[in-house]
């Protein structure tokens, strides 16, 4: 049994969320990992410790046919890395899986996710001259992982995209989200969705986050300064890492729109006291299943797309940074603590549970 979730603790969140609480309440959106752990003791380039992974996002699961997932790109802090993106900037589409890992293994899952793509939609590419532009992201892992050793293989970032599947999201130690601190505390992969309501008909915003970013002093959860109190089992004087969020809806919503949307991530991470710092990567993307259509290449001249009026926004960005604000926390409250391999201290600690519920009850938030 895991450890308890955000809501499951007492904290009151607002908005309401999806079944799951997850981005996979977002109908088709699958989510798999690839987690690797294995050894302990000092780093020893190649031979590790290995602590790392490939998380896989499928926005509308194993389609047989590209079709553009329409998409908007926003980097609040540019040190990172998110492949693909300049396609996305123009043209407002993607047609790959996401896959997120570590600093150091960005082109062996951008190699990996192109051949699966080719495998995939061989009719497509070889029939045609198509061409695959992969989405994959990054945060650093080296205080915990052998990130030198590039441990991550071809095989591993196949097995998450074939392991990927809807239901509950696992969260914490698990996929590229393994080997993150968050706050000082050991963070990596987490969740959470809002429904949104819209001229009487239901949609979801589901985020997932890997979180690797913050420093202690900076922890807020819903406006209480949990960081000022917790002060325990620090690392650093200054951040060390980023975070990657990928906001999926099935709103009808143009390429601009979601650009829009993807910039809410600001303001989501933010809640939680991180100004994104200088050697961040906070960077956001966010799409929408909605408006399925072929290709350009395959279609007609003349296309149309439903999309919503922007005077009916305010409730999807509020949701927007709800769900990215939440799934930090549920990222931090499944993590298990780990020892480091970079001589910062022994551990990088887990949050405890019952001293941030003190903390919580001390600003009479729970």
């Amino acid at each position: 049994m895991g450890k308890k979730r955000a809501r499951e603790l007492g904290l009151p969140f607002p908005g309401e969320t999806g079944r799951y609480n997850a981005i996979t309440d977002v109908p088709g959106v699958e989510v798999g990992y690839t987690t690797l752990v294995q050894g302990e003791g000092p780093v020893k380039i190649g031979s590790g410790p290995i602590r790392t992974g490939v998380t896989a996002i499928l926005p509308r699961g194993r389609q047989a046919k590209m079709q553009p997932i329409w998409a908007g790109f926003y980097a609040l802090n540019g040190n990172g890395e998110m492949t693909g993106v300049h396609w996305i900037n123009d043209a407002g589409y993607f047609v790959s899986p996401i896959c997120i890992t570590n600093t150091h293994s960005v082109g062996i899952a951008h190699h990996a996710v192109t051949g699966w793509m080719i495998q995939q939609y061989r009719e497509q590419f070889s029939d045609g001259h198509f061409w695959a532009m992969p989405v994959v992201a990054e945060t650093y892992d080296g205080s915990l992982n052998d990130i030198n050793g590039r441990h991550i293989r071809e095989e591993h970032v196949l097995s998450a995209i074939e392991a990927a599947k809807s239901g509950p999201v696992a969260e914490g130690n698990v996929g590229g989200g393994t080997g993150m601190i968050c706050y000082e505390f050991k963070g990596g992969t987490g969740t959470s969705s809002r429904v949104v309501n819209i001229d009487g008909e239901t949609y979801h915003v589901g985020a997932l986050i890997q979180a690797n970013h913050g420093l202690r002093e900076w922890l807020t959860v819903l406006g209480v300064p949990v960081g000022k109190h917790l002060t325990e089992n620090t690392l650093y004087t200054n951040e060390r890492g980023s975070i990657i969020v990928v906001i999926g809806t099935d709103l009808p919503l143009l390429p601009h729109q979601l650009r829009r949307v993807a910039k809410r991530a600001a303001i989501g991470i933010g809640r939680g006291g991180t100004p994104g710092g200088n050697s961040s990567g906070d960077i956001f993307l966010a799409f929408s299943v909605a408006n399925p259509m072929d290709i350009p290449q395959e279609s007609s001249k003349k296309l149309a797309m439903e999309y919503l009026n922007d005077e009916v926004f305010d409730p999807i960005y509020e949701a927007a940074c709800q769900a990215v604000d939440e799934s930090v926390v549920n990222a931090m409250l499944a993590a298990e603590t780990m020892s480091l391999v970079k001589p910062y201290g022994e551990k990088v600690h887990a949050i405890d549970h019952e001293k941030l519920l003190e903390v919580m009850r001390m600003y009479n938030r729970i």
